[in-house]
């Protein structure tokens, strides 16, 4: 039986990064099962798990206040050849996203209550765990972590860029869990964060970070198997370092299943 895969979302929204992550699971083997604060499941039930992408981790999880943020800042390649070639290579992702993703920016209580108890389930039970941006950061936190609320004004990019294309280049660190499963010394990946790590998580090392010094990525230390990625591999089906992620995950989630 192929191993089951939690992937954790929202109760609204949210539909396109489970269709893209479920597909990206159930390629390399495994069985995805859609994990929602309305239809929760049982941590004896999964093998490993993905905490995924989504609305903003809400700072009282690290002891701050919300800040609002400022006016987001344009990207001008979002509306030239770099939108048309979006158009071209991925109109069925930019359509979901947009008719099926809950706007971003709130807060989702009732998914970090979730979330964050899956998480020391997970870790206790040592199942394989992989986070995607929000996920990322919440396991960071849960892990005694803190978190930047918005990028804007703390690194030197202007504009600013999100988009579901690869736009971005991460540096990986030579020998780290990540770059090996990558099999590159970088990568080339997208951006739809507002948020990123502060100070890490007890257990946690830095394994990919952008020129400018933002974190990237993280994986545990020691041979524990979590990994956490800032940008969405899921929308990334195209490329095979990327789809190496969940390979990876699946992996480890059928060598260590106990039943």
């Amino acid at each position: 039986m192929r191993p089951a895969i939690g992937i954790t979302g929202p109760d609204r929204g949210g539909a396109a990064a489970w269709l893209f992550s479920a597909l990206a699971v159930w390629r390399v083997g495994g069985r995805p099962l859609r994990i929602r604060p309305s239809h929760t499941r049982a941590i004896e039930d999964l093998d490993g798990m993905i905490i995924g992408g989504g609305a903003d981790v809400s700072p009282a999880l690290y002891g701050e206040h919300r800040h609002l943020p400022m006016r987001e800042l344009s990207d001008p390649g979002a509306f030239g050849w770099r939108r048309a070639v979006g158009f071209i290579l991925f109109p069925l992702l930019w359509l979901m996203r947009r008719l099926l993703t809950k706007k971003r920016g709130g807060l989702d209580p009732a998914r970090d209550e979730l979330e964050h108890a899956l998480i020391g389930q997970a870790i206790e039970r040592r199942l394989p765990m992989l986070g995607i941006c929000r996920g990322m950061q919440l396991i960071n936190v849960a892990l005694g972590g803190t978190l930047h609320q918005s990028l804007e004004g703390f690194y030197d990019e202007y504009p600013a860029i999100r988009s579901v294309l690869p736009r971005k280049r991460v540096e990986l660190k030579p020998g780290s869990r990540l770059q090996q499963i990558v099999g590159k010394p970088h990568a080339q990946v997208n951006a739809l964060h507002r948020q990123a790590i502060d100070r890490l998580g007890q257990g946690l090392e830095a394994v990919a970070r952008e020129p400018n010094g933002v974190l990237q990525g993280f994986e545990a230390t020691g041979d524990r198997w979590l990994i956490g990625v800032q940008w969405h591999p899921e929308y990334l089906p195209q490329r095979p370092d990327q789809r190496a992620l969940f390979a990876a995950l699946v992996e480890q989630a059928t060598t260590g299943r106990v039943r």
